[in-house]
This record gives structure tokens, C-alpha cells and sequence, in this order.
């Protein structure tokens, strides 16, 4: 059980017992107070001899109701106490869980922000820019073995591809692997046609999450750029190079890294959401297909029947904006906090 919801639970003891107590103690001040009726009754039998038990019944029945008001007052208070209490522990356990989805997101900005600049970089590379600039078997061959260098050397990618100004794919890093990747038609897909309409060598196109199907449909988030034959860019790309991006792999391992302890990681979920709210990557797979979340929000927290959530908006990281993706923690703990309680 982690600190918080041990503190919740220890509050929520505290008010039991404290109202198991007081109920006793107003039955006693019930049963004190009939003893001092029966005690002026009697006394009014026996007249002027019985005076002065009158006296002392009246004065137990109004120390009976001093002790009754009190311990009334004692109740409410103890409860205002509780529910403070556990506010502001919701308080706290949501704010961390917001903290915890901007870890997520923060973490997976900074991994795509390197993917934008390995593909810029490599669309330079020389190989790429002669098979560009002529594409022929034997230039051909010579940029898949340099991108095939590459791709053993940088393992968080799947395939690299260079592609012609049509959208034919002129080669590919891992043809063994992936052979039906060379000669592909791509110019359909918005990562491409976004690339090639890039001017600067700072331009580059990101893609929301997808299966390639000539990857064997793999998961890829694709980074594609294109190839400029002149550093001005006064000219026309002569194509696209694009890296799928492994995300099933690489995001497992940002979702299964936070450190949650033992009793945190039974009940807490950490996620990826899109901008259209698929959930893209989860720690578990008990989790759904979709998440809605608050909209023009950068982040924050709130509790459903099912417990908690906690969510950060990307931020983006140097010159990688994001794509409006989200971290998401969930506690869907037992013995939640609601909100009021």
C-alpha cells in the first residue's frame, strides 16, 4: 500500500472508530439522563425529604447534556477534519499522477526529437544523395549497404527507405528481412507528400503511429525528410529518405519503465494516447482501445468510478512540436478517493 492511501485509509479508520465512541458516549449520557428523571421522581414521592435529590438529578441531567452536546460538536468537527483530509490527499495522489504522465510524455518527446534529426542528417548522406540523384541498380545497391550499416548500428529502427519523387521506393536498408518494401508505391501517404513539399534542410514530416503492412505490419511511427541536392535547397527534392521507427518496442520500454513499487504497479497503468485518442502504448494490456480526455487542457487529473487518472499533453522538445499526443497514468485502485468525499 503506498503512503497516501495508507494515510486515506488511517483517516477513514480515525472517523470510524471516533463515531463508534460517541454513539456510546451519548448512550451513556441517555442512560444518565433517564437515572436523573427517575431519581426527581422518586424525589417529588417522598416531598420535602426528596428536595435536595431534585437538586442533584437536575444537575446530572444538565451535565448529561453538556457531555451530549459536546460530543455532537466533537462529530462534526472530526468529520470536517476527515474530508479535508482526504481532499487533500486526492488532492496529492492526483498531482503526482499528473507528474508521472508528463514523465511519460516528456521521455517519449525527447525519443522522437532524435529520430527527427537522425532522418535529416541521413537524408545528406552521400549514398542516399547519388542513388537519388541517379537511380541505378549498381547506386542502389551501394546505399542499402550504407543504410544497412546504419540500421545495425541504430537498432530502434526497423527499415530505412529512399524514395523517388513519384513515391516509388528506390531501395530499403533490410531487403532480406523486409523484401517487399523495394519498388513500393507510397505516394499516397501523408508522411511522404509532407516530406517532399519540405524546403529547408530543417523540414522534416512526422506520422501518427501505424501499421506498415510491408514491414509485416509492424508498429512504426515514420520520420521522413527530404533529400535536397543542394544545401540552399534552390532545388527541387530529388526524393524522400523515411526510418520506421519500432514503436512497439521502444514505447514498451518507456511505459514499463517508470518505477512504480510492487503495490503501485497491481493497480497503476502507464499510456500513450494520440491526438485522436487511441491508446498507441501501455504498460498493460488490460486498458482500452481509446481514452477521451479533457479537452485544451496541458494536463491534470480526475477520478471516475473506476478510480483515477492522471494526464500531461505534449509539451514537444527542442524543435520537435509533437503531435498532440498525451501520457496518461491510471490508478483504478481499490478504495479510491472521489472527489467530495
Amino acid at each position: 500500500m503506498n503512503a497516501p492511501q495508507n494515510v486515506a485509509e488511517l483517516s477513514l479508520r480515525i472517523e470510524h472508530i471516533t463515531s463508534v465512541k460517541i454513539r456510546e458516549i451519548k448512550e451513556i449520557t441517555l442512560e444518565t439522563r433517564l437515572l436523573s428523571l427517575n431519581a426527581a421522581i422518586e424525589a417529588s414521592h417522598v416531598g420535602e425529604l426528596g428536595r435536595s435529590f431534585a437538586v442533584v438529578a437536575g444537575r446530572v441531567r444538565e451535565v448529561s447534556d453538556r457531555v451530549e452536546a459536546l460530543a455532537s460538536s466533537l462529530q462534526e468537527e472530526l468529520r470536517d477534519v476527515g474530508a479535508r483530509m482526504q481532499r487533500a490527499l486526492q488532492l496529492a495522489r492526483g498531482q503526482r499522477l499528473a507528474d508521472m504522465a508528463l514523465n511519460v510524455i516528456e521521455t517519449i518527446d525527447r525519443n522522437l526529437y532524435e529520430r527527427t534529426c537522425d532522418v535529416r542528417w541521413w537524408a545528406t548522406e552521400a549514398a542516399v544523395q547519388a542513388l537519388a540523384a541517379e537511380p541505378q541498380p549498381r547506386l542502389a545497391a551501394a546505399a542499402q549497404r550504407r543504410l544497412g550499416v546504419i540500421l545495425d548500428t541504430y537498432t530502434v529502427y526497423l527499415d530505412i527507405w529512399v524514395i523517388d519523387p513519384s513515391g516509388k521506393v528506390l531501395c530499403d536498408g533490410r531487403p532480406d528481412r523486409y523484401p517487399r518494401a523495394a519498388g513500393l508505391d507510397v505516394s499516397g501517404e501523408a508522411w511522404f507528400r509532407q516530406a517532399l513539399a519540405g524546403r529547408g534542410l530543417d523540414a522534416y514530416a512526422a506520422g501518427d503511429v501505424q501499421e506498415i503492412a510491408a514491414l509485416e505490419g509492424a508498429q512504426c511511427a515514420v520520420y521522413a525528410a527530404a533529400i535536397h541536392p543542394d544545401a540552399q535547397c534552390v532545388e527541387k527534392p530529388r526524393g524522400v529518405l523515411a526510418v520506421f521507427f519500432d514503436w512497439t518496442k521502444q514505447a514498451a520500454a518507456v511505459v514499463n519503465g517508470i518505477r512504480l513499487s510492487p503495490e503501485e504497479a497491481a493497480t497503476m497503468r502507464c499510456l500513450v494516447v494520440d491526438a485522436r485518442h487511441r491508446v498507441i502504448a501501455a504498460s498493460a494490456d488490460d486498458v482500452p482501445e481509446s481514452l477521451p480526455l479533457p479537452a485544451g487542457q496541458a494536463g491534470g487529473f480526475y477520478s471516475d468510478a473506476n478510480g483515477m487518472v492522471g494526464y500531461a499533453v505534449t509539451p514537444g522538445y527542442e524543435t520537435y512540436r509533437g503531435l498532440g499526443w498525451y501520457g496518461v497514468v491510471t490508478d483504478r485502485g481499490q478504495g479510491m478517493i472521489c472527489p467530495g468525499a
